[in-house]
């Protein structure tokens, strides 16, 4: 599949043009410069012709050190793509900058397209002649304005005709007026992006897509500067996340997918999550996206910095894993202490976090790469018990068995039966008991079933919701549940 990089300066309009060419609100959009830091991949289709759009970070030769790192991966983007976007702004006049990004886009021989964005209206097209110096032709120049989308038909023909065609799709071509169709897609979502109304965005064709068992979806979680950009970028192999010791340096989630043991495991490292008090600038727009991950996602690493003593927001960030009852495994990185250290530290995980006893944990280290092997078949093995279905015959002789040892309590004189039991979903596991009378069966005999159950089946990472129910209940009834 060929691969479409966008390439400029900060704050000229990539990721509204990226969001309109994949038709849904990805990236974030806000008038503050250097909000994309990391590359920002989505399969996209353009007159029915596929591609993968590269979304870099601003182009700035500031001696800050995040933006070092963001320059240094747009340009190595531009490098693996094969047709280049590069955009400037139009409302101002074109830069020595500008020039220079444009000339070593030029040389490396990719399909380049010259993209002067906020050219709002007939009048100000007259500013497109001063980019005619950068030596371009003018079949590669393009005026447009994507706030008011303006100017984008021709130069989605010109992507669409580096393209290959799907086979068997039929040729489309946007009519005369299709170009200015504002109901096409919501023009107006740079000012009221992150405004109450948009905040339960759900893209439909994503909320209907069928699971599949081998995808498996991580969220990579934790405070500020605990190393999750590092521990992705030591999972997948490569410089994924712009990594610098600057508190904050993820804004977008970012995702990468690659194949381990048959598995198609995508990783997704969400922004560092701080005391709302502390929040600053473009975080906060981070932090609304963080639990859309967590809804999306199947597991999550909760990465805890072994080398701090861990604080009360940890326990509130581990609680959002416990929320969306998403499978865990605790990463305890920046390790570099003996055994003996690691047994009293995991004590005081269990102690802090006893909601997630269930979580295993394990030590790594992102800079040596420590423990990264482990982590990768950890991941696995979680999966398949997230996503285990456990055969009703099983289930049954484990409750049966465990009822028999202890049996069944009669509060007030009332005698509960339990007729039988049966799983009616995964991902988590939802185990639903039948019995007579549902709503006397205390919770400390739920969780005595459920640490019954973890004993003879292997529920390691998962966690595990409990029903009662009575018989001919349906679903819609009201549950009685127990997270355990």
């Amino acid at each position: 599949m060929k691969k479409i990089a966008l390439i400029g300066q900060p704050n000229v309009g990539k990721s509204s043009l990226f969001n309109r060419i994949a038709k849904k609100r990805i990236a974030i959009v806000s008038e503050q410069s250097g909000t994309t830091r990391d590359i920002r991949k989505h399969k996209v289709e353009i007159l029915e012709r596929e591609a993968l759009m590269l979304d870099t970070g601003g182009i700035d030769d500031t001696e800050d050190a995040i933006f070092s790192s963001v320059k240094r991966k747009a340009i190595e983007t531009a490098k693996e793509a094969d047709i280049v976007l590069f955009m400037v702004d139009g409302k101002r006049i074109p830069d020595d900058k500008d020039k220079e990004l444009y000339y070593e886009l030029q040389a490396l021989g990719k399909s380049l397209a010259l993209i002067v964005n906020k050219i709002d209206n007939d009048k100000e097209k007259e500013r497109l002649w001063a980019f005619y110096e950068f030596g371009i032709n003018e079949e590669n120049l393009f005026g447009i304005s994507v706030s008011h989308n303006r100017g984008t038909k021709r130069l989605f023909e010109w992507i669409a005709d580096r393209l290959p065609e799907k086979e068997g799709a039929t040729p489309l071509v946007l009519s005369e007026n299709e170009d200015d169709d504002e109901n096409e897609f919501d023009t107006e979502f740079e000012d009221d992006y992150f405004s109450d109304e948009t905040d339960d965005i759900v893209d439909v064709n994503e909320s209907e897509v069928e699971e599949d068992d081998n995808h498996i979806k991580v969220a990579i979680i934790g405070k500020v500067n605990v190393g999750k950009s590092s521990i992705l970028n030591a999972l997948v192999g490569e410089e994924r996340s712009v990594v610098s010791p600057i508190a904050g340096t993820t804004i977008d989630p970012v995702d990468e997918s690659f194949e381990y043991k048959d598995k198609n495991i995508t990783f997704v490292d969400t922004a560092g999550l701080r005391r709302r008090g502390s929040i600053e600038g473009i975080e906060k727009y981070a932090l609304m996206r963080t639990e859309d991950m967590l809804q999306k996602a199947n597991l999550a690493l909760l990465v805890l910095d072994a080398s701090q003593p861990f604080s009360d927001l940890d326990e509130k960030i581990s609680g959002l894993v416990d929320k969306f009852g998403l499978g865990t495994i605790v990463v305890l990185n920046k390790w570099d202490e003996n055994i003996d250290t690691f047994k009293k530290l995991e004590e005081e995980v269990r102690r802090r976090f006893r909601f997630l006893f269930y979580a295993p944990i394990i030590a790594v280290s992102a800079k040596t790469g420590r423990s990264i092997e482990r982590l990768k078949d950890k991941l696995i093995e979680i999966h398949d018990n997230y996503s285990q279905r456990i055969p009703t015959s099983v289930l049954n002789k484990t409750i049966e068995e465990a009822v028999i040892k202890h049996h069944l309590p009669s509060p007030n004189g009332v005698y509960l039966r339990i007729y039988y039991a049966t799983q009616f979903e995964s991902k988590p596991p939802r185990i639903a008991l039948i019995m007579n009378k549902p709503k006397f069966l205390h919770f400390s005999y739920k969780r005595y079933l459920m640490n019954y159950l973890r004993e003879k089946i292997n529920f390691e990472g998962t966690p595990i919701h409990l029903v009662a129910r009575g018989k001919g209940e349906r679903e819609e009834v009201e549950e009685v549940v127990l997270k355990y």
